[in-house]
């Protein structure tokens, strides 16, 4: 079995971490494997949302110690100096343009948990949790969460977590606002597919724009920021898209976008 499953259903595609018995622990594979599909995704103009989801009772327990501990997997002999992060799947998630959603099924710890933070949007089943355990373990978040969550929920509220090495429910996860909704167990991929294909309704074109335009702005005064907003909407103006959802609007009507 592939440690990463991909399928792709109309617009959606779907990305699942496939290692059960381990309760999705990150390998090698499923590393490099999580950032080619990102990018194909990313890259493929019929995909307009992204869902990411681990098998079993799991989202993901973090890069996998064992395999570490035996020298064969991250953290052991099998990557080194000269590894590119860039390339790596937090690096993709944050830099790609399709929306991403991480269906959260169960426990989220170490890089799991930054997996799950580095997509755009979390819908966690009630039992999610998020473990932000590493200083227990005696690292840090080492795959954007120091970034990531001072950003979501303030510095306080990071110190607090990361400090503690804190486990939050999902009710607590959506009190500081670190997932979009707590849903039941077996409605999980049913409320995540429907958020998606309220995304994958709208002009693509303008949902990628937007979401390139937030993460610019992370890092802009807000100057900069309205002049490359401006530079954006020039070839939206020009686009299909938006000559179509100027007529649906006229004509009281569901917009048919094609992402052109």
């Amino acid at each position: 079995m592939s440690d990463l499953l991909c399928e792709k259903d109309g617009a959606i595609a779907r990305l699942t971490l496939n290692r059960p018995q381990r309760l999705n622990a990150i390998s090698v594979p499923m590393l490099e494997a999580l950032s080619e599909r990102l990018l194909e995704y990313d890259r493929d103009p019929e995909v307009r949302v992204i869902v990411l989801t681990g098998a079993g009772r799991g989202f993901c327990s973090g890069l996998d110690l064992q395999d570490a501990a035996a020298g064969t997997g991250i953290g052991g002999g099998d990557l080194g100096a000269d590894l590119d992060l860039r390339k790596a799947p937090p690096s993709v998630l944050h830099g790609i343009d399709t929306p991403t959603i991480c269906a959260l099924n169960g426990a989220a710890a170490g890089y799991g948990m930054d997996l799950a933070l580095g997509c755009d949007l979390r819908i966690a089943a009630a039992s999610a949790k998020l473990a932000a355990t590493v200083t227990r373990r005696g690292v840090l978040p080492e795959s954007g969460g120091t970034w990531l969550l001072p950003r979501l929920v303030g510095w306080a509220k990071t110190a607090e977590i990361l400090f503690t090495a804190r486990t939050l429910s999902a009710e607590q996860c959506l009190e500081l606002g670190l997932v979009n909704r707590v849903v039941p167990d077996d409605a999980l991929m049913s409320e995540t597919r429907a958020l998606a294909e309220e995304i994958a309704a709208n002009a693509p074109l303008a949902v990628r724009a937007a979401k390139r335009m937030m993460r610019m702005g992370l890092s802009e005064q807000f100057d900069d920021h309205v002049h490359h907003v401006f530079l954006q909407l020039l070839p939206l103006f020009r686009s299909k898209d938006f000559r179509e959802g100027l007529l649906a609007y006229v004509e009281k009507r569901k917009p048919r976008f094609e992402g052109q």
